[in-house]
């Protein structure tokens, strides 16, 4: 039973490593998108555990600049993880070595075996290593002997239907002493298309030894109850599904703490949160790139909201300044 006393089969606070997690939603590492400035905004909805966006071990090795950004992070979003990609147990020691010389401001290191994407992939890295399941656990059993931090790992099903090997993957993580297993319920080879397989994951933290977290099309509270019951998982993992919509960690968030069911934002709510994430991206990066950047979150906000779709395409196609936005918004009174 949990602290808002639901009659739910798993527990609300639970630990990665010896690190105490006081909730149920983590917010999933997300290429391009989950800097500092979107993890504190994010933090105030109810975000329990952030990741940085996927930082590649050569990258670090070799000091490259863009690299060494993506360590930034700030207190008010702790914990926080940061996840390394990498094919090469040594050179993910190293990099972790990197990391803690730079920064201390974080809690734990997590390995990407889950990113299907073919840039990532083709090296052996992320989902590549599903292929490989006994180097994904080389790679942990180093970082375990190196740090102190606790190490997690990201995960999918396997690489294609006919390669669903999860439950290898994770004894062998388990073996290695990992501290905690995200899974994706898609193969690679799935990407983020079609309907996660959540059925062959059924009671599965019963069978594991270390937190499970799961992930996959978290779109609404009703998909993480659903995913939560399903698997028995300690949290659930959300990512597309809070890009322009961040009351949705909110409503989950709340509902596991109080049992109440919080309704979606308005829009003059959802008008502000725009507003203020764009700050926090300004802040970050500068108004130049921040806007940028923007342009491919801030129409997200609207999406669902009636004759929005001019206002969309305005956002997508023409911005550039942070009054450019907070004009068009003014404008939008549907």
């Amino acid at each position: 039973m949990n602290k808002g006393g639901l009659n739910l089969p798993f527990s609300y606070m639970w630990k990665i490593g010896d690190i105490e997690i006081n909730g149920k939603v983590i917010l999933a590492p997300m290429a391009g998108f989950t800097s500092t400035g979107y993890r504190t905004f994010m933090k105030k909805f109810g975000v329990d555990v952030s990741y940085s966006e996927m930082v590649s071990d050569m990258g670090l090795i070799y000091g490259n600049e863009e690299t060494l950004t993506y360590l930034r992070s700030t207190k008010e979003e702790r914990p926080l993880g940061i996840q390394l990609f990498g094919s090469d147990p040594e050179n993910i020691v190293k990099a972790a070595k990197i990391v803690e010389d730079v920064t201390n401001n974080f809690d734990f290191f997590d390995i990407n075996a889950g990113c299907p994407v073919n840039k990532v992939t083709k090296s052996g890295a992320g989902s590549s290593l599903l292929r490989n399941p006994t180097v994904l656990a080389d790679i942990v059993k180093a970082l375990k002997q190196n740090t102190k931090k606790p190490v997690t790992v990201k995960i999918r099903l396997g690489w294609d239907n006919s390669h669903i090997n999860f439950m290898e993957v994770i004894k062998l993580l388990e073996e290695a002493k990992v501290d905690a297993i995200a899974i994706h319920a898609r193969t690679t080879k799935e990407l983020y298309s079609g309907t996660p397989h959540y059925d062959l994951l059924k009671d599965l933290q019963s069978k594991m030894s270390v937190p499970l977290i799961i992930s996959g099309n978290i779109f609404t509270f009703d998909d993480a109850i659903n995913a939560l019951e399903v698997t028995g998982a300690k949290a659930v993992m959300v990512a597309r599904g809070s890009l322009g919509n961040p009351i949705l960690i909110k409503q989950i968030h709340t509902y596991f703490e109080t049992g109440e069911r919080i309704p979606n934002a308005s829009l003059d709510e959802q008008k502000e949160y725009c507003l203020e994430l764009a700050r926090h991206l300004i802040n970050e990066k500068g108004e130049d790139t921040a806007m940028r950047i923007y342009r491919s979150i801030a129409p997200k906000f609207f999406a669902g909201f009636k004759d929005s779709k001019p206002l969309r395409c305005k956002l997508a196609q023409n911005m550039s300044t942070y009054q450019y936005l907070e004009d068009t918004l003014k404008e939008y009174n549907p």
